[in-house]
């Protein structure tokens, strides 16, 4: 159980860490865009509203609290399922989806959003999207998760 917690905290903090060094430290919130590495990467603020490219977010109130909701019980699920893994690397994955999941979480009860920052661009391709840690979180546990499931299913 250590293992998943670990990784939700790691996630968490990392997430939230970097909002708010960004968000207030660099002000992002002032500057809407700050050059890291242009053009391959850079902070572009982006709230997000809505779920993944700002997917449901017309009824933006609402979608706040159905999606707060389905994220906690969602890492609730995850938790109790992830317990049961006889992989340790397979706990720390379902961790990190967690801990990205109540990243996001804190997000929205914070600010009414989820604040996404980092905008990556290459080779001639503007990039429009911007995303945070948590969403990396998020698809490095669930890829991992994906990636290692034949063994975690050859071990259960």
């Amino acid at each position: 159980m250590w293992r998943i917690l670990t990784g939700a905290a790691l996630a968490l903090m990392l997430d939230q860490g970097s909002k708010y060094y960004v968000l207030h430290v660099l002000d992002l919130l002032g500057a809407r865009v700050i050059g890291v590495a242009p053009p391959v990467l850079q902070f572009r603020l982006a709230w997000n509203r809505g779920v993944n490219f700002g997917l449901f977010s017309n009824d933006y109130e609402v979608m706040r609290w159905v999606l707060v909701s389905l994220a906690v019980v969602i890492s609730v699920w995850i938790f109790r399922w992830a317990r049961h893994l006889p992989v340790p690397s397979g706990q720390f994955l379902a961790g990190l989806v967690i801990g990205g999941a109540l990243g996001n979480v804190v997000d929205r009860l914070a600010y009414g959003a989820v604040a996404d920052f980092l905008n990556m661009s290459c080779c001639g391709l503007k990039n429009p999207y911007a995303f945070n840690f948590a969403d990396v979180s998020i698809f490095v546990g669930a890829f991992g998760l994906v990636l290692f499931s034949n063994k975690l299913d050859k071990n259960g």
